[in-house]
């Protein structure tokens, strides 16, 4: 029998973990009032880009400001009244104990000017990062209360991708590898693996992976379905046509090939990846002679005439 063959040599490729993964942003933060009061100003709105410190919320002053001037009057009367005490000490007029109380009425009177300070500055409620305004809680005439929220701020920058590896793909996954990935609308993204979880879902048995991508423009939206490459090493891999698989009497996949005898042989192959201008394997030797047609005509172990293209036939004198 005669069969048409093609000679092909490996060329290496990079083998890939291929993920389904998800956006996710970094963290989500309900900022919510700490103080009591009438909201009399909220100049954000939803979708807002916010930095870090930028006004979210205001509430009404009322008598805090009073309050504050108070506590500054009374440090200053127990500064003057403990420096006082120390004249008096060193002229032997009061003792170590009335010093001593003094001093704790200065520090007592600091610590009530800080409450008091803090209690204005909490007045303006702040965004505690740069980020988007995702929700709005309050609204200008709401009365607030501790605890309350003013808005919800998403952290887009980075944009985390979460995606979740099995047993047998997490031990090729480590810091800092390069990943691409492609959302469904067609858009690539670029990042790197920043965290690989060591303890397994109990229900999936998978492990969870973490890849940071930069956003600083907030393009990338939180929530979307993104298809992840991720190499792990290179191997030696040859291309072929999908049509040329076939299956042996045990139920592998592989190819049919001559050996130096040109006997038909079945070779076991594992697939690399498959794309549009062929499919890559593994599992051959460097240099195969491939049966690509005729296959289905010839039994293994057979020995054939093989009819080469001008290309390959020079280069089988040393198979």
């Amino acid at each position: 029998n005669r069969v048409r063959v093609s000679v092909i040599r490996s060329e290496p490729r990079t083998r890939e973990v291929v993920l389904r993964a998800r956006t996710e942003s970094k963290r989500s933060v309900e900022v919510k009032a700490e103080i009591a009061g009438k909201v009399i100003s909220r100049p954000v709105e939803r979708g807002m880009q916010v930095a870090k410190g930028d006004l979210l919320c205001e509430l009404a002053i009322d008598d805090r400001k009073v309050a504050l001037d108070e506590a500054r009057a009374a440090l200053e009367t127990a500064r003057i009244e403990y420096e006082g005490s120390l004249k008096l000490q060193d002229q032997g007029l009061l003792s170590d104990v009335g010093v001593a109380s003094s001093q704790a009425r200065q520090e007592a009177a600091k610590a009530h000017l800080h409450r008091q300070e803090l209690n204005l500055a909490r007045t303006r409620i702040v965004a505690p990062f740069a980020g988007v305004v995702e929700e709005l809680q309050m609204h200008d005439g709401d009365y607030a209360v501790p605890g309350a929220p003013c808005a919800t701020l998403i952290d887009l920058d980075p944009m985390l991708i979460v995606a979740h590896v099995t047993e047998a793909e997490v031990d090729s996954l480590e810091q800092d590898q390069a990943v691409a990935g492609l959302t469904v609308n067609g858009r690539e993204l670029a990042g790197s693996v920043s965290f690989v979880g060591r303890q397994s879902d109990p229900v999936t048995r998978t492990y969870p992976v973490e890849i940071t991508v930069d956003n600083n423009d907030y393009s990338i939206r939180s929530g979307l379905t993104v298809t992840l490459h991720i190499g792990v090493d290179v191997v030696p891999a040859h291309q072929i046509s999908p049509s040329l698989l076939t299956l042996n009497d045990a139920g592998h996949m592989g190819i049919r090939v001559l050996d130096v005898a040109n006997r038909v042989v079945f070779e076991p192959i594992e697939i690399l990846e498959d794309g549009a201008e062929g499919m890559w394997i593994t599992g051959l030797p460097d240099t195969a002679r491939l049966i690509t047609v005729g296959q289905e005509y010839v039994a293994l172990g057979e020995i054939v005439e093989p009819v080469y293209s001008g290309a390959d036939k020079p280069q089988v004198a040393g198979l």
